[in-house]
């Protein structure tokens, strides 16, 4: 039976408009999903200097930590090897405020948002140096599109969708006071049998250098298995 012309090009405009409706779906569902892991900070107690700030939803508390849970969310990264935490902080924060302040493909300057996190490896030892990364939370808008680093020691990162246990604390975020927050935590997870992993955690800032009163840190290990948080004793 020969086939219609016609009715075998109306069948291909429709195949055709149906696979752009599916991708436009799916671009939009991209676009709605990056938004609601980074929201207006006015949603947060301690996000008080950026417009936007990383989002979560509280599992579980008590007086010792708590768990939370983070849908993935990408981050623009640098590594520094160094022997303090803050000695490497500096050098690596010059280099992603430049990325931020123009110094991209795009030439655009772009809104900082909390935290700053900085991964830390668990085994370093006193005497041996270590390589910290620090990492700068991509706002909403460039989420999915960032624009392309110049510098090449920058680089985008990925968190997946985790659980993490959380210590928070004041003061400033130094070698120090971030060393006696994670030995700190770590003691109440091991003392509940908790799971967590051990090779590295994060010291967590919200706060700009300039701020002096009611500033607030945090140190994360990622949970793994079941988290574990029975009421306080």
């Amino acid at each position: 039976m020969p086939v219609d012309a016609s009715e075998l090009s109306r069948s291909k405009r429709h195949t055709f408009s149906t696979m752009v409706y599916f991708v436009g779906l799916v671009g939009l569902l991209l676009i709605l999903t990056a938004e609601a892991r980074i929201g207006n900070s006015s949603e947060s107690s301690f996000c008080t200097e950026s417009r936007e700030c990383l989002l979560y939803d509280l599992v579980c508390k008590n007086d010792d930590y708590e768990v939370r849970h983070y849908d993935s969310a990408y981050w623009l990264s640098t590594d520094e090897e160094s022997y303090f935490m803050d000695k490497a902080m500096y050098t690596a924060f010059q280099r992603l405020f430049k990325y931020i302040t123009g110094s991209n493909e795009a030439g655009i300057n772009i809104d900082m948002t909390t935290p700053v996190t900085v991964k830390i490896e668990e085994k370093k030892k006193l005497w041996q140096s270590s390589v910290f990364t620090l990492n700068f939370l991509l706002p909403s808008d460039y989420q999915l599109t960032p624009p392309q680093p110049i510098d090449d020691s920058v680089y985008f990162t990925e968190t997946p969708d985790m659980n993490v246990y959380v210590r928070s604390y004041g003061g400033l975020m130094m070698s120090l006071t971030s060393s006696v927050n994670s030995m700190l935590l770590k003691r109440q997870l091991d003392k509940v049998q908790a799971t967590y992993n051990k090779d590295y955690h994060y010291a967590v800032g919200y706060d700009s250098p300039m701020k002096i009163l009611n500033r607030h840190n945090e140190v994360w290990y990622m949970v793994e298995g079941e988290p574990v948080c029975p009421t306080s004793s």
